[in-house]
């Protein structure tokens, strides 16, 4: 659809998928957010895709230091950040090269024609100069002298060195895609005034270049028309943008707030969790205690003893951390406190692609410690919703006594998008077990009938004095025991804790199809991937595919047989070797399961899902 206005003509779009990249200090990350946020503004669906390298300053120049930021805005539903994009803007000629497969046949790749220079070719190992070689001859290509204009739109602009100048080319871009898709330059100008109110330099040198892009792209006779990407049809309410990380350190206030107690974070920075531990120091205000450990074990343990004192305690790390924390998530198991462990899941193993997204960390959070050791293991499934698990998280470590470890992942935890905003007051009730006062024959580990949580006395009361340790203990007093029997009660009673959660989690619901050829099966962070390929499969006639998304996984719901056996194939996806499926096999052996599963360090691409959904059905 074209819309003519007084000056041009406008394209209305349902939906573009744009990437940015460069160099990691060319601020693409910066440009892309700036792009995203401005969108959600205007209303847009949005899902965001960081991808940067794990060294903070990689070689300039290298195929392997590209940064890049991938956006997808849409007047529709938006799940995922996209699959190949409509517009490409490269830095340089190593982001070019590594990303151009990327970029849709006849669509639009801008680049800065001053940043192709005989040495940064060299680096991106090209032995001819694309821009004149003919490979692009493919794509509508815009070349334009980037730094030339930037230092040219800034030569009157006082306090400035030449590397200041020419890192503000980054706006000069984003000020060109503003204008090529009808966004307003307003947001990000206050975006300038307020982290830089006390550099008016650098608020004029920013503001300058951006206006200047925008102007030109204005004059390219290579851009015709612009386009306009409607506001999408949403849910009434308050929205804001908002990052899984950040939705994440947001549950907790909220859980913190709604539960009537403190909030204490121990933990040791470690990509790419630490943004959660960043977000919560803002929040002293709330009462929220944040302790930066010397290591990871002091962050966990800290956190124990927070719990012990009667706080909401949780912990964060990855993958790495989360083996540093087995013997004293083992330890709070033991004990029964209350603790959340956030595992922020990255490429491994070892210290493997740390900014890069994986799901190989679900047998660890199962089984990674010694002994019989079960927690109750969620994960969350976008960025919007680590706000909704990690307030369930907190309220199942309170009303059942016993650890919740909260896996998210790289690539929801860095991903952003629209969020609506949530009143503490409409949120479900969070319990405890905390007892105040001591009562007649009182012992630590009395249990509710129901749920077998044991009441948690804070340590000074006077009468509800108790002993608590690694040792197993007696199964009422807490004493330390070494009875044969005992100790068998006790693991079976701590098992038996964990699977009667089943009785307070909700059912899994399938979406699409409710029974029929092919049931597509994942969880967490993958459901933006699954939804938006089964969806388009039914949209295309396959109404025979359902679709059931895993949050709970241990307990997995009640219903979960029920929902398998519905479906005369299924098709479990993970981005590991084949993890949850093994979880599936052990719980429900009579099903033969089908396996999808992607090792990359790269969330699924809708296209890879299509095609192997079609293989298995008609």
């Amino acid at each position: 659809m074209i819309i003519a206005t007084e000056n041009q003509k406008q394209e209305v779009l349902e939906a573009v998928i744009i990437r940015f990249v460069g160099d990691s200090g060319d601020g693409m990350q910066l440009t892309g957010t700036q792009f995203s946020d401005t969108s959600a503004m205007f209303g847009n669906d949005v899902a965001t895709f960081p991808n940067y390298p794990a060294e903070i300053r990689a070689p300039q120049g290298s195929l392997y230091g590209v940064s890049g930021f991938q956006v997808h805005i849409g007047s529709v539903e938006i799940s995922t950040p996209g699959d190949n994009v409509d517009l490409l803007v490269a830095m340089n000629p190593a982001g070019l090269k590594t990303n151009l497969h990327a970029l849709k046949p006849g669509h639009t790749v801008i680049v800065d024609t001053d940043s192709f220079t005989k040495k940064n070719l060299e680096k991106a190992l090209y032995e001819t100069n694309p821009l004149e070689d003919g490979s692009l001859e493919n794509y509508r290509v815009i070349e334009v002298a980037m730094t030339s204009l930037t230092k040219e739109a800034l030569k009157e602009v006082e306090g400035l060195d030449n590397k200041s100048i020419t890192r503000s080319k980054n706006m000069f871009a984003l000020g060109m895609v503003y204008w090529m898709y009808d966004r307003s330059t307003d947001y990000t100008i206050e975006f300038f005034n307020k982290k830089f109110k006390n550099k008016p330099h650098i608020i004029e040198a920013n503001t300058k270049v951006l206006k200047a892009g925008h102007n030109f792209a204005n004059t390219l006779e290579l851009i015709p028309n612009s386009y306009t990407i409607v506001p999408a049809k949403m849910e009434a309410g308050t929205y804001r943008i908002i990052m899984g990380n950040t939705a994440t350190a947001w549950g907790f206030l909220a859980a913190a707030e709604k539960s009537g107690m403190e909030l204490f974070l121990g933990s040791y920075p470690i990509t790419p969790a630490t943004d959660i531990l960043h977000e919560l120091v803002k929040h002293k205000h709330f009462g929220v205690k944040a302790f930066q450990a010397e290591d990871e074990i002091a962050g966990i343990t800290s956190s124990i003893g927070a719990a012990f004192a009667g706080d909401l305690a949780i912990t964060t790390t990855s993958g790495p951390g989360l083996a540093l924390k087995g013997e004293a998530l083992g330890l709070a198991m033991m004990i029964e406190l209350p603790l959340v462990v956030v595992n922020v899941q990255r490429g491994g193993p070892s210290t493997g692609l740390p900014t890069k997204t994986e799901q190989s960390d679900l047998l660890q959070a199962m089984y990674g410690r010694n002994g019989e050791s079960p927690i109750i293991v969620i994960a969350a499934s976008t960025p919007a919703d680590c706000f909704d698990y990690a307030y369930e998280a907190s309220r199942l470590t309170l009303e059942h006594m016993t650890p919740v470890l909260l896996l998210t992942d790289g690539y929801i935890a860095n991903g952003s998008a629209p969020w609506k905003i949530q009143s503490v007051d409409n949120m479900p009730e969070i319990k405890n077990n905390l007892v105040k006062e001591a009562t007649e024959n009182w012992h630590p580990y009395d249990r509710d009938e129901d749920s077998l949580a044991r009441s948690w006395a804070v340590p000074g009361t006077v009468g509800l004095e108790h002993r608590v340790g690694g040792l197993e203990k007696d199964n009422v007093t807490g004493n330390v025991s070494y009875v044969p029997e005992n100790h068998e009660l006790m693991i079976k009673t701590r098992a038996e804790k964990v699977k009667r959660v089943q009785n307070y989690i909700p059912d899994i619901e399938l979406e699409f199809a409710q029974e029929g050829d092919l049931l597509i099966v994942g969880w967490g962070g993958t459901y933006g991937s699954l939804h938006s390929a089964v969806k388009k499969m039914n949209d295309n006639g396959y109404d025979n595919i359902g679709l059931a998304h895993f949050n709970y996984i241990n307990p997995l719901p009640k219903n979960t047989g029920e929902v398998l056996k519905k479906f005369k194939k299924i098709l479990v996806c993970e981005l590991n070797s084949g993890q949850f499926v093994q979880i599936l096999k052990i719980n429900f052996d009579e099903f033969d399961y089908l396996q999808f599963n992607k090792v990359q360090g790269l969330p699924f691409a809708n296209n890879e899902l299509i095609q192997k959904f079609k293989s298995l059905v008609k």
